[in-house]
């Protein structure tokens, strides 16, 4: 049986998570290997109804603990009944997004200390990390028409925040890739969805089957 791995893709706004997570899922099932696509917040149907709660531009204005809180909230199911059992049969789960959201947005961007987010984090999924994360950055013209692409003028409500606000949690991920290089990739994500891709395929050489 084929090692279980999990990798997550972060990234601001725009930057093309959800497309080179498909890419990579297809890669890796043109190998013969069984693969998971999900997100965060989601990915079950507990954490998809706290997403409506979080993301809805219709919905209550969380302060930043109240966020954290349902995040790691929706993270915790998340991990308990997807996620992990889909490692131990063998499986890679390709996640947009999953903690360093967390820290970045909650953290670098609404001023909760790294160490209050990863004490709820170990709580609720003690502790999970991916075995890589892939960290993709765009210049912000690009990230900008490619969110305005998707979006239009209907940006969900952390999406839709101040550039100021953004511009914290790129330099968050930013510093996080730096502390810790065992774990990140950063990944350019400039250019066509096929360059981006071979980039990714290359940070992940290491950990794919022979």
């Amino acid at each position: 049986m084929n090692e279980g791995r999990f990798i997550a893709l972060e990234g601001g706004e725009g930057v093309g998570k959800t497309t080179q997570g498909r890419l990579l899922a297809q890669a890796l099932r043109a190998r013969g290997i069984e693969v998971v696509i999900t997100r965060e917040p989601g990915g079950t149907p507990g954490a998809e109804a706290i997403r409506t709660l979080l993301l809805s531009n219709e919905g209550e204005e969380w302060g930043a603990r109240a966020e954290a809180l349902l995040f790691a909230a929706a993270r915790a199911d998340h991990v308990q009944k997807l996620i992990r059992p889909a490692m131990a049969r063998g499986a890679w789960v390709i996640c947009d997004r999953f903690v360093d959201s967390s820290r970045a947005y909650q953290g670098g961007g609404s001023g909760l200390s790294d160490g209050d987010v990863m004490a709820l984090h170990a709580i609720g999924s003690e502790g999970l990390l991916p075995d890589r994360t892939l960290l993709l950055t765009a210049d912000t013209e690009i990230a900008a028409a490619r969110l305005s692409l998707r979006d239009g003028d209907n940006a969900d409500r952390i999406g839709g925040r101040s550039a100021e606000y953004h511009a914290s949690v790129a330099e968050a991920f930013r510093r996080f890739a730096t502390e810790e290089p065992h774990r990140f990739s950063l990944i350019n994500a400039d250019g066509t969805a096929d360059e981006v891709h071979g980039r990714v395929m290359a940070a992940l050489s290491e950990l794919l089957p022979a």
